[in-house]
């Protein structure tokens, strides 16, 4: 392994090890439930547009279509919960396991498309899956299931007192899915992916076997997407199909790596620590009148930051460390 790319990844992890001892301890001095719940909500959408961005960052493969596992990662938990009994941590294993299963079924057709073409295919069958759910009886219809709750519980993975929970819980999947990046990176499937993305044909004149490595980078990423969707459900205590499913969570889960800096390690965390936040505040002070205003602060500031900084805010960074270096 080269000394300076070794060098690097060590510093990031001790980064990440600092970030998330910090973040940790954020809890102790931000006592505002509002804010607690702006914090969880980031730390989940760090999580989700890191796990989108292994599919469509690292291998290059863009999905907007995201929210269908997201969505069956919060049905899978809630209706093994509701109608079973099966507690909430072993529903999230299954309802990754179940949207990792339906990744690879999709992926056989689809990863024979290629571009706008892909980009399409998945929008409409995110789209076809929310239409299914919302006609779904069994699985509560358009009017969406009720998660029962009866006080705390570590167990049940219910809280009604305190955030907290889901704080710690939003900060480790945070953590999981850049650790999962991270080592991923490094990894023959994280070399493959880079190589499929620059260029497919020269990939596997090289011995990249392309599908597969395309397989494999989907089932990760929804996995990871599906435990986000369980937790959102459990955090909600309700769920229906445009709740979890609606095409707004697949944007979210792009969004933040796009601005952040796509297929980079620390895009997707960089990204949704500003967009979140800035979406949330922005539609709780200025988009109660009725007419769009935050929307349109909010899509203003995207675009001025996506023309200053194509590569996303990452790059600030390597300028940074570009003119450090020549002086």
């Amino acid at each position: 392994m080269d000394k300076d790319f070794a060098a690097r990844r060590r510093r990031d992890l001790i980064i990440a090890a600092v970030l998330t001892a910090l973040a940790a301890l954020a809890p102790l001095f931000i006592k505002d439930v509002y804010v607690q719940n702006i914090l969880i909500l980031t730390l989940m959408y760090a999580a989700l547009s890191q796990s989108w961005n292994i599919l469509s960052g690292y291998c290059g493969q863009i999905s907007l279509g995201h929210a269908l596992y997201f969505g069956i990662g919060a049905y899978t938990t809630e209706l093994l919960f509701t109608k079973f009994g099966v507690l909430p941590w072993f529903g999230m294993l299954a309802g990754g396991a179940v949207a990792a299963a339906i990744a690879m079924g999709l992926g056989y057709p689809f990863f024979r498309l290629r571009g706008h073409y892909f980009v399409i295919a998945t929008i409409v069958i995110a789209e076809i899956g929310l239409l299914l759910f919302q006609n779904w009886e069994w699985a509560g219809a358009a009017m969406g299931i009720t998660i029962p709750v009866r006080g705390d519980s570590w167990l049940k993975f219910q809280f009604m007192r305190s955030k907290l929970p889901y704080f710690y819980f939003a900060l480790v999947l945070c953590s999981l899915a850049w650790f999962v990046t991270w080592w991923l990176e490094d990894s023959k499937w994280g070399f493959w992916w880079r190589a499929v993305k620059d260029n497919a044909e020269a990939a596997e004149s090289l011995g990249v076997v392309v599908f597969n490595s395309k397989m494999g980078a989907a089932a990760v990423s929804a996995f990871l997407v599906a435990i986000g969707g369980a937790f959102y459900a459990q955090f909600l205590a309700y769920i229906d199909p445009e709740s979890v499913m609606g095409f707004q969570f697949s944007l979210l889960m792009a969004l933040p790596a796009v601005l952040g800096g796509i297929g980079t390690l620390w895009g997707p965390v960089l990204g949704a620590a500003i967009l979140i936040p800035m979406t949330e505040l922005t539609r709780s002070y200025i988009g109660g009148s009725g007419r769009g205003v935050d929307l349109i602060v909010y899509g203003t500031l995207i675009v001025l930051i996506s023309l200053a900084l194509p590569q996303g805010l990452v790059s600030l960074f390597s300028r940074a460390k570009r003119k450090g270096a020549t002086r």
